[in-house]
């Protein structure tokens, strides 16, 4: 592989990756100011503050897991990244489900999903690059988080 098109293909899934956080903000943005303030919270609820610093962490490492995988080629890699798809289009998903529709319940259905996709993603990352399974444990630990810290939103409101 020449490293202009290693360099590119990185460049295309960071670029998916901004993509799918720039919508997520987008479904956010109308009600973390608004709706989101209202809603009776848990003990454990993270300041606001941190949301954004942590996804932007895990979204590069996710961009960057699925180019290492991308590297590879080969008929394992295809299903592998189809996955990679899939997650990423329930994390954009819970987004406009959780604070676009301000659906709590139906949001934690699908982030139920979400860690279903990320573990199936990660251990089938795993088994063609090591590295690239072990980048998306962090993201699939935030997302049980979000699971645990969704089903207390859902009970308290």
């Amino acid at each position: 592989m020449t490293r202009t098109r290693d360099y590119a293909g990185l460049a295309v899934f960071i670029a998916i990756n901004v993509a799918v956080s720039a919508l997520g903000g987008w479904a956010t943005a109308g009600s973390v100011g608004t709706w989101y303030p209202t809603l009776a919270k848990p003990a454990f609820n993270p300041p606001d503050w941190i949301f954004a610093p942590v996804w932007s962490a895990l979204y590069l490492m996710i961009a960057i897991a699925g180019w290492r995988v991308w590297r590879r080629g080969g008929r394992e890699v295809r299903l592998a990244l189809i996955v990679y798809a899939v997650q990423l289009a329930l994390n954009l998903s819970w987004s406009f489900v959780f604070f676009g529709a301000r659906s709590i319940g139906p949001a934690l259905v699908v982030i139920g999903a979400l860690i279903v996709a990320i573990v199936v993603n990660a251990v089938l990352f795993r088994r063609i690059e090591r590295v690239a399974g072990a980048l998306l444990v962090p993201y699939a630990a935030w997302v049980a988080f979000a699971a645990v810290l969704n089903a207390a939103l859902w009970r308290l409101n």
